[in-house]
């Protein structure tokens, strides 16, 4: 560990071009997939994911997905200054920021802010790297139509990973119905490519110390916005103001109610293919209510 410490202050100091020592490491919780610390020496803080050698390449493209959020300008998310890894470690180092804003943060303002981000779109649906959700690989090959995407690179794809993690029977026996109604379902192949998150639950955002909000930890690639949304209302944590302040900046399409359960069941066929067969059910249920849609 100490190799390691010694190489990723190395790193930083090439990269910033400044003198700088990690003299304190503190691990800080949260995490699942990656070991994450602050490091300093004692004047400049940084905030650092490890994990790995051999998960590089996740990191790089994380911190593609936080610049392609940077470069938009409509929100905050923590800069990259750079990545690496030596023969027992990878590691991302991002900005520090300081998350103490929560008592001061709007929901509202949040609201307001990822619908701006949501206004930054591409010509085509996915991007132009793949990356991770959580700590499964995601399929961003570019499409110019967007239920075919979604069939192919984020249902089709999470039900090709459940057959081979050995769930079968009636998960894809109702997965192969839902893969051939999906545009019953997602009746507009051709919404709005936004650029999204990707991976926005109540842990990965929070308000800095003026109460800016911030996102971090995305699985960033274009798509409908209404994925995003979606996601925030699979688990809960985000407050009322964060709806109502989004929806006056950009109001949904009818229907979303339906796309929504499209969209969150990717999420959970992935936490299915993460964490086990506890997610089942709920997968063969949201496929169920939407075959039902489509009679």
């Amino acid at each position: 560990m100490l190799q390691t410490w010694k190489d990723i202050g190395a790193d930083v100091a090439f990269t910033t071009q400044t003198s700088f020592t990690i003299t304190q490491s503190a691990p800080i919780g949260g995490g699942c997939i990656n070991q994450t610390y602050c490091i300093s020496d004692g004047t400049q803080r940084y905030f650092v994911k490890l994990n790995g050698y051999d998960q590089i390449s996740m990191f790089e493209n994380e911190a593609a997905g936080l610049m392609e959020i940077h470069q938009a300008k409509t929100m905050r998310a923590p800069l990259p200054i750079c990545y690496g890894c030596n023969s027992f470690s990878a590691w991302l180092v991002l900005e520090y920021v300081d998350m103490r804003g929560h008592a001061s943060g709007k929901g509202s303002d949040l609201g307001i802010q990822l619908a701006a981000m949501h206004r930054r779109t591409s010509t085509h649906y996915g991007w132009t790297r793949n990356n991770t959700i959580g700590a499964t690989p995601q399929i961003n090959s570019t499409s110019s139509n967007w239920v075919d995407f979604w069939r192919m690179h984020r249902l089709g794809y999470q039900l090709e990973l459940a057959q081979r993690n050995g769930f079968n029977g009636k998960l894809q026996t109702l997965g192969e119905k839902l893969l051939i109604e999906l545009d019953k379902l997602l009746t507009d192949a051709f919404p709005a490519a936004s650029l999204l998150h990707g991976d926005l639950w109540s842990g990965n955002y929070g308000y800095d110390e003026r109460g800016n909000p911030v996102i971090f930890d995305p699985a960033v690639y274009y798509g409908d916005r209404e994925a995003d949304i979606a996601m925030t209302e699979l688990f809960g944590g985000f407050p009322a103001d964060f709806y109502s302040a989004y929806r006056n900046e950009y109001p949904l399409d009818s229907g979303y109610n339906t796309r929504k359960i499209v969209y969150n069941l990717y999420h959970i066929l992935n936490h299915l293919n993460l964490f086990g067969s506890g997610y089942r059910h709920q997968a063969e249920q949201m496929m169920s209510v939407l075959l039902a849609e489509t009679h």
